[in-house]
């Protein structure tokens, strides 16, 4: 599915203040499996999850994505393969206020100009698989933390996207929502997604729904154990 190689990724190249976040990593990903990038703060494992993710270029080295090399490519093809490939989940949902939680799922899908109809018979049906179809007309704040992470998840697959992309994912969540988070990636699996995870909390890479840890310091791999 995505292969690194060679990769090294370093900020402010050449001034006084340079830093060298990730150093000539390669790693291979396998389609269709949970994995967790797990390192302390600093380790590199979101810059490199942000570079999978087509938001950023490595120093050098190169990225191959699904049988295709997108180091290269330019940024318009870039923006292009981000809405059709990935599904992003972030740390704080980023749902929009103001807006209906089936809006907000909606919302995602506006730069693939899709029908309207089919984007929101598709939305209904994510939100229903989530389990929170009767909240759909609810304004997100009004939400518990739960239903706005599920409707996060949905958004987050609106455009069919065959990988997911999750930073940190629970960093700002108490236990029971982490524990929901864990439990609602279940739901990737049964839709045959691949997700890519950074984390240091014990609750997701010690999770047995997880197919392979990663484990990053220093901006290299020190450990590529599979998961439970």
């Amino acid at each position: 599915m995505i292969e690194i190689v060679d990769v090294t990724k370093t900020f402010n190249a050449g001034q006084a203040n340079e830093f060298t976040a990730i150093r000539n990593l390669t790693l291979t990903l396998s389609a269709e499996q949970i994995i967790v990038l797990k390192g302390p703060s600093g380790s590199g494992k979101t810059t490199l999850l942000t570079m999978i993710g087509c938001m950023a270029r490595p120093t050098s080295g190169r990225i191959n994505l699904l049988g295709r090399e997108i180091t290269s490519l330019p940024e318009r093809f870039l923006s292009r393969i981000r809405r059709e490939t990935f599904g992003f989940v972030f740390q704080n949902f980023n749902l929009v206020r103001g807006m209906t939680a089936l809006e907000n799922v909606m919302v995602a899908a506006y730069p693939m100009a899709q029908p309207h109809t089919k984007v929101k018979n598709r939305a209904l049906k994510l939100l229903d698989q989530a389990g929170i179809a009767s909240k759909s007309r609810q304004r997100v704040e009004h939400l518990s933390g739960g239903e706005q992470q599920r409707t996060a998840i949905a958004r987050a697959l609106i455009n069919d996207p065959s990988i997911i992309i999750a930073d940190e994912p629970t960093a700002h969540l108490d236990t029971e929502l982490s524990k929901e988070f864990m439990s609602s990636i279940q739901f990737f699996k049964s839709q045959n997604k691949s997700l890519i995870i950074t984390s240091h909390d014990p609750l997701v890479f010690e999770s047995a729904a997880v197919d392979r840890v990663i484990e990053m310091r220093d901006g290299v791999i020190v450990g590529k154990g599979s998961g439970q």
